[in-house]
C-alpha cells in the first residue's frame, strides 16, 4: 500500500486465507463460499435472517419489517430457506391457526456473518459520503 492509499479498516479480527479448498457439485468446481452465497442469495433472505436474529415471528410480521416484499415472494423465500434448513416453520394449531418462522441452529450460525456485513455496510456508507 503506498501512503496516498487509505487505509483499509480491519473488519476480521483473525488473519485470512485465500487458500480455498474447491469441490465438485453437480458436475462443475465450487467452492463454500459459492454454498454460502447460494443458501443466503435473493433480494431478501439476508433481511429475513436479520429479523429472525431478533426473534421468532409469523408471516404477518415478517412482511411488514420488510418493506417492499411481497407476499409471494416472501413465501417463496421462506420455502426456499426452510429445504436449506436455515429457517424453521412452525404451525400451531389453535382456534385460529398460527405459524411461526424462526432460524434453526445453523441458521443462527450466520449471525457473525450478518454482524461483518453490517459492519461493511457502516464503513462503505462513511466512505461513499466521504467521496
Amino acid at each position: 500500500m503506498t501512503s496516498s492509499e487509505p487505509e483499509q479498516p480491519n473488519y476480521f479480527s483473525k488473519e485470512l486465507s485465500f487458500d480455498y479448498e474447491t469441490y465438485i457439485e453437480d458436475n462443475r468446481l465450487t467452492c463454500a463460499v459459492e454454498s454460502t452465497i447460494r443458501v443466503t442469495s435473493g433480494r431478501w433472505k439476508v433481511l429475513i435472517i436479520r429479523e429472525l436474529l431478533q426473534s421468532s415471528k409469523r408471516f404477518n410480521e415478517l412482511h411488514r419489517s420488510l418493506f417492499g416484499v411481497t407476499h409471494k415472494v416472501l413465501t417463496q423465500q421462506l420455502r426456499e430457506m426452510e429445504k436449506d434448513g436455515i429457517v424453521h416453520r412452525e404451525t400451531y394449531q389453535e382456534a385460529s391457526p398460527k405459524v411461526e418462522y424462526s432460524l434453526t441452529p445453523l441458521g443462527r450460525s450466520l449471525h457473525p456473518v450478518i454482524d461483518l456485513m453490517h459492519q461493511w455496510g457502516i464503513e462503505y456508507i462513511k466512505q461513499s459520503e466521504a467521496d
